[in-house]
């Protein structure tokens, strides 16, 4: 007997959906492996989506794991009203890692100058509250388009007593099996997102519905240029007198520390601009909008053997 058209069903899988199934299967690893996981989040899309994930991953039941959010103090205001009724929402716990108390304690030395920063200051926050809590794992949202040190980069990334990575000592991964033996004071960096594109972010966000910090659709902010990018004119961007405000209509890719995330001019109000705007760029999301990464080519490489990422 023939089916009906009606009846007929497609059992075809969607890219999103064997990336979302890949993601599933990391963080359900690492909650069976690791005794105190942790899910870096900022706020921004990556850890947007890495949540709707985790939840996914132990629906009915909560998240059994923290979050973390490294906080500059520098962070756009509206990202931490996000965080903050997010987490609320979820009735999760977060720990909140203070780069101030860090400098406060004198762990780090206060940067000065026109284009000081807390970007590089949250390595030694981000390892002294691991080493404080015991965080055996820590979830990151590193995706494989981000710069050219992912190339180098596993899924479960080891990180040495000191925090440090070094490329020449991961481990290999087949198909999908990993290596979760550490030692007393290692652990391991853990990114669900490794194979995912920021596009492919930007349609999981559409498709699942998510709502996301207001920065990232275009708005009127007063922003002033520097070296190419458009900074936010804040008490922490150190603005020089040759680098007036003035207003435009801007909307951010990703989010950080005030003073070194640039801003790109777009009129994209709506997640459907905003996936039109990336499916057409040709230049990757921190060359574009992270200054601290433009620095050298070897950046990112560095601030992860410095044991950040």
């Amino acid at each position: 007997m023939q089916r009906s058209t009606a009846d007929a069903r497609d059992y075809r899988t969607s890219q999103l959906d064997v990336l979302e199934a890949e993601s599933i299967h990391i963080f359900r690893e690492v909650a069976a492996e690791f005794e105190r996981p942790v899910l870096l989040f900022s706020g921004g899309k990556d850890s947007v989506v890495m949540l709707r994930l985790a939840e996914k991953a132990f629906w009915p039941a909560r998240i059994p794991f923290p979050l973390m959010h490294v906080d500059t103090g520098h962070n756009f205001p509206e990202v931490i009203e996000f965080r903050d009724r997010r987490v609320s929402e979820l009735g999760i716990r977060i720990v909140i890692a203070s780069v101030q108390e860090s400098i406060d304690k004198g762990r780090v030395v206060e940067e000065t100058g026109r284009r000081a920063s807390r970007n590089r200051l949250q390595t030694t926050t981000l390892l002294d509250a691991i080493e404080e809590h015991r965080f055996d794992a820590a979830f990151g949202g590193a995706r494989r388009d981000e710069e050219k040190a992912r190339a180098k980069e596993r899924v479960f990334s080891f990180r040495d007593d000191f925090g440090q990575w070094d490329p020449k000592n991961q481990r290999p991964e087949l198909w999908s099996l990993y290596n979760t033996r550490i030692r007393q004071g290692e652990h391991i960096r853990v990114f669900p997102l490794s194979n995912w594109t920021e596009l492919d972010i930007w349609d999981y966000i559409k498709r699942e519905e998510l709502e996301i910090p207001s920065i990232y659709f275009a708005h009127t902010r007063t922003v002033f240029e520097r070296d190419g990018m458009l900074l936010a004119d804040s008490p922490y961007s150190n603005r020089g007198d040759d680098e007036p405000p003035f207003e435009a209509m801007v909307r951010y890719r990703t989010v950080g520390d005030m003073s070194c995330t640039g801003a790109v001019e777009s009129t994209a109000t709506g997640l459907d601009e905003v996936i039109t705007e990336i499916a057409a760029t040709r230049i990757t999301e921190r060359g574009q909008t992270r200054a601290d990464d433009r620095t050298s080519e070897a950046a990112m490489e560095d601030r992860k053997r410095e044991g950040y990422f």
